[in-house]
């Protein structure tokens, strides 16, 4: 069996004068979270339109599993399960109505405790209105995984989540992922995609921009790491001290803020500068820059 869950090579999709994806290439492996990134309008949506069996490429070839999408949509949707921002499920229908009419849909028998596990057993007859959204989200995530697909592809899946339901909706991803099933998620949390994506690929125009694992996206930009430093005794304020191999950028809330491309001798330094002070270190933050840093600088160079 390939490694390679979804392959993707030079789709091209053009409405009118608008290449919506012009010759896009990228493979999604197996067992993964995999997130698709970029600004509105780059693509995202047509990509896995073309991915899901909704839209014909003009152009380029999509295989999922090793089918193809546009010749035998049945036997993909089989495959794959799609989590969609809206459901477009009427008010009035249960939850439980809406799980055996898509496992139906699939020849299989719908098992409802499948329910409890997105805990939603205590929902299960409440009608779909009445539900708040992130029992909505973990409804249609239930639906989307109740025929046990290979594939699953969620379409900004905590948008207007609160923190606990998005948190819980990140557990459930990683259970599935662990399961064996493969994940693409799209998204415009740079901070979950950062988290939960094994690797992703970001969007620019129909066109890919980068692709790999996260910290080989972050690590490939800006090189510079940032200090931020706070002392007992005030060491690093009022006139913040130079650090060798760091650039004093602010101080801001109590803190000194550097900038460096080679950390190690300004920490250094730092230590050795509150020891003859006899000051004593309050916080020390060491960070690299951050996907969404790296997505700002990718788009902006590709405007």
């Amino acid at each position: 069996m390939s490694d390679v869950a979804i392959e993707i090579r030079d789709l091209t999709k053009i409405y009118g004068d608008n290449r919506a994806v012009d010759g896009l290439t990228f493979d999604v492996p197996h067992g993964t979270i995999f997130g698709l990134l970029g600004p509105n309008g780059a693509g995202k949506t047509t990509t896995l339109e073309c991915v899901e069996g909704l839209r014909k490429p003009d152009s380029g070839r999509v295989r999922v599993l090793g089918i193809d999408p546009a010749r035998h949509p049945k036997k993909l949707w089989d495959a794959i399960g799609v989590q969609l921002q809206t459901s477009g499920l009427p008010d009035t229908m249960t939850g439980r109505e809406a799980l055996a009419f898509f496992s139906r849909y699939h020849g299989r028998s719908p098992d409802y405790t499948i329910l409890d596990r997105f805990g939603l057993g205590a929902k299960a007859q409440e009608q779909y209105g009445t539900l708040s959204v992130g029992q909505k989200r973990r409804l249609a995530l239930a639906i989307a995984v109740s025929h046990e697909p290979q594939i699953v592809i969620l379409d900004e899946p905590t948008a207007g989540l609160d923190v606990e339901s998005r948190m819980e909706l990140h557990r459930m991803m990683s259970e599935l992922k662990a399961a064996g099933t493969t994940i693409v998620l799209a998204t415009h949390d740079m901070a979950e995609a950062e988290k939960l994506c094994d690797r992703i690929a970001i969007i620019i125009q129909g066109k890919l921009g980068v692709v790999g694992t996260p910290s080989q996206i972050t690590a490939a930009g800006d090189q510079r790491t940032r200090i931020q430093v706070a002392s007992m005794n005030g060491t690093f304020l009022g006139n913040a001290p130079e650090l060798p191999g760091a650039v004093l950028t602010g101080v801001v809330d109590g803190y000194a803020r550097y900038s460096s491309e080679a950390p190690s001798k300004p920490l250094t330094a730092l230590i050795r500068l509150l020891e003859e002070h006899n000051d004593e270190l309050v916080d020390l933050r060491v960070e690299r820059p951050s996907l969404e840093e790296r997505f700002i600088e990718i788009t902006r160079r590709n405007k």
